[in-house]
Formats: structure tokens, C-alpha cells, sequence
């Protein structure tokens, strides 16, 4: 046998300066490295579980059309694999709304941005998928009728239904999210200073939403009622347990069918709408708006001035077009 050389050859050299790849083999290791890095920028658990839930729909969306997720890598996913088998799949044989397609579009994007950025996969395929335009669509809100319906509905003689009065109000009142509501504690309310501390908000700021002297007795009766339970949470059952999401919004759903409302969907979120369209119409301005309800950006709050402001309709009166036709008798 031939002694060999000790000096690499090109071939050899090649083979000494291939890079081993971290690439990920599964996507429930790659789904496992995706929640550790959102639980340690400190994501919210309903932001997780939702980016979860997508990514599992996704995975049983590609079962049902025959591809194996058994045998399938993430490195395997192409921008393909998105443009047919999830968005023309949910569109065409699912029947899926615009927004529920950007929903999934949404944790895809945020999941597979994670995997190319910390190179578990050699390409992203989320890379060049934008999401499907939608048509604007006017923020539904209730009118005062309905609103005087619905506040009519709580039996004030029980405690449920002083607490769900109570809860009705302050979301009028203030147009803070559900999440936030029922992350309010007894220490929140700054009673002196006609004050909401919100604590448990989306974009992770505390802010402090006014209320005023009818709502301060609102809740002082509320919190006389409520008495001592062995939690400092604002908002309790009748077994002196904290209120869930759901919980609250299954009592506001309730009332909405109680109620008769017709039209616009009964919930949190809808007097959250209510709020910014009765403020706006009472001449609150973008600033004092964006600062109550804690938007990071103004164009939502843009939407509620342009689509509830009088300062056009008022305009509008003066230079109608239609002032110039001559009247036509008939």
C-alpha cells in the first residue's frame, strides 16, 4: 500500500470545508424551539397558543391533502407548498374568509421567519407571500337603542347581574379590550385621581384610562357587593373566583340574545367600537383617542375619526354637489 500524500487535495479540501447544517428534522422540534423563543421575548400565552394552533391546522390542512407530515421536514416547505395548499386550498375547497386565511398567513410567516432567521432552514418560504387583500368594511358598533337594551337586561337584584351592569359599563366607559378587563385588580382604580391603571395591556405599556364620578359609583357599589374573596381581581363569579375571558364574554353574548340585537355582533370588543364611535362623535381628537384605548399605531384610530368624525358630514352640507340641480316638478 502506497504511502499518501499529507497534503490535502482540492477534493479533500472541499470535503474538510463543507459546513455541518443545524438544519431542523421535525416539525414538532422545530414547533418546541419556536414556543421556547416567544415564551423568552415574553409573548403573551394567547399570542403562543394561537401561533400553535395555526401551525397544528396547517400541518392536518397538509394531511388531508395527502402529503405525510410524518416524512416532512420544515426544509421541505416551499413558497409552493403556501400559495397552494394553503391559501388556494382554504380559499377553494374550504371556503375560508380573507381573514381567516391572513390569520394563518400571519403565525406561518412569524413561525417560518424564526426557523430561516436562526438558520434551523436553508430558505424561507414565507419569504415572498403577502397577504390576500380585503375589502375595508365598516367597524359595526351599537346604536344607543340597542345599548339601552342591552344595559336593561342584568338582573340588578343578584350579584351576577349587578357585576355584568357594572362590566357593561366600564367597557362603554373606557373601550378597553376583555383581556384587559379582567386583568384589573381592586388596587387599579385610582380612586382620587378619577383613574384606570391598565396593567394587562396588548402592547405590554401600562396606561391610565379616565372614568368619571358615574362610573366611580358604579364600581364603589359594585366593590361594596363583592366584598372580601380571597383574590385581589376586580371582577369575580359568584364563587369569588377570578372571571375568565370566555366567562365575560359568554355573559355579554347572553344579553345580546336576551336582548333581540340584530345586526352587529354582541361582545367585548364590539363595545370597545361603541366607545371610540360615541367619543370621536362627542369630539375626543385622534391624540386623546390613541391614548385611552392604547393603540401603538394611528391608523386604526384614523378609521374611527374618519368613519364617526361630523366635521365632514357637517362640511358636506355646505358643498353637496347636488345643491346645483334645478328642482324638477313632477
Amino acid at each position: 500500500m502506497t504511502r499518501r500524500k499529507n497534503v490535502l487535495s482540492d477534493a479533500e479540501l472541499s470535503i474538510v470545508r463543507q459546513k455541518s447544517n443545524s438544519y431542523v428534522e421535525t416539525f414538532k422540534d422545530a414547533l418546541e424551539l419556536f414556543e421556547k423563543d416567544c415564551e423568552i421575548r415574553n409573548l403573551r400565552p394567547y399570542t403562543i397558543k394561537y401561533y400553535r394552533n395555526e401551525i397544528s391546522a396547517f400541518l392536518n390542512q397538509l394531511s388531508e391533502q395527502g402529503i405525510d407530515v410524518t416524512l416532512l421536514k420544515p426544509s421541505n416547505i416551499t413558497e409552493e407548498h403556501i400559495k397552494e395548499n394553503v391559501i388556494l386550498y382554504m380559499r377553494n375547497y374550504k371556503g375560508a374568509k380573507v381573514v381567516s386565511i391572513n390569520t394563518r398567513l400571519r403565525a406561518l410567516r412569524a413561525f417560518f421567519n424564526f426557523l430561516h432567521k436562526q438558520k434551523y432552514i436553508p430558505n424561507n418560504p414565507m419569504e415572498n407571500i403577502k397577504l390576500l387583500k380585503d375589502r375595508k368594511r365598516v367597524i359595526p358598533t351599537f346604536s344607543k337603542e340597542q345599548l339601552n337594551k342591552l344595559f336593561r337586561q342584568p338582573d340588578l337584584k343578584t350579584f351576577t347581574g349587578f357585576r355584568d351592569y357594572t362590566i357593561m359599563m366600564l367597557l362603554l366607559e373606557t373601550g378597553i379590550r376583555v383581556n384587559e378587563l379582567i386583568g384589573l385588580t381592586l388596587a387599579d382604580i385610582r380612586w382620587e385621581d378619577n383613574l384606570i391603571c391598565i396593567r394587562n395591556a396588548k402592547s405590554y405599556r401600562e396606561r391610565l384610562v379616565p372614568i368619571q364620578k358615574e362610573m366611580k359609583n358604579q364600581l364603589k357599589k359594585y366593590i361594596a357587593i363583592r366584598g372580601y374573596v380571597e383574590n385581589d381581581a376586580l371582577f369575580v363569579t359568584i364563587d369569588g373566583k377570578p372571571m375568565t375571558k370566555r366567562g365575560v364574554q359568554n355573559r355579554i353574548e347572553k344579553y345580546g340574545v336576551l336582548a333581540g340585537i340584530k345586526g352587529v355582533r354582541c361582545s367585548c370588543h364590539t363595545f370597545r367600537h361603541t366607545f371610540a364611535k360615541l367619543s370621536v362623535q362627542q369630539g375626543a381628537n385622534i391624540f386623546e383617542l390613541q391614548t385611552i384605548l392604547g393603540h401603538t399605531s394611528m391608523e386604526i384610530v384614523k378609521t374611527y375619526v374618519n368613519l364617526f368624525g361630523t366635521d365632514v358630514r357637517d362640511s358636506h352640507k355646505r358643498f353637496s354637489p347636488v345643491k346645483v340641480l334645478e328642482k324638477r316638478d313632477i
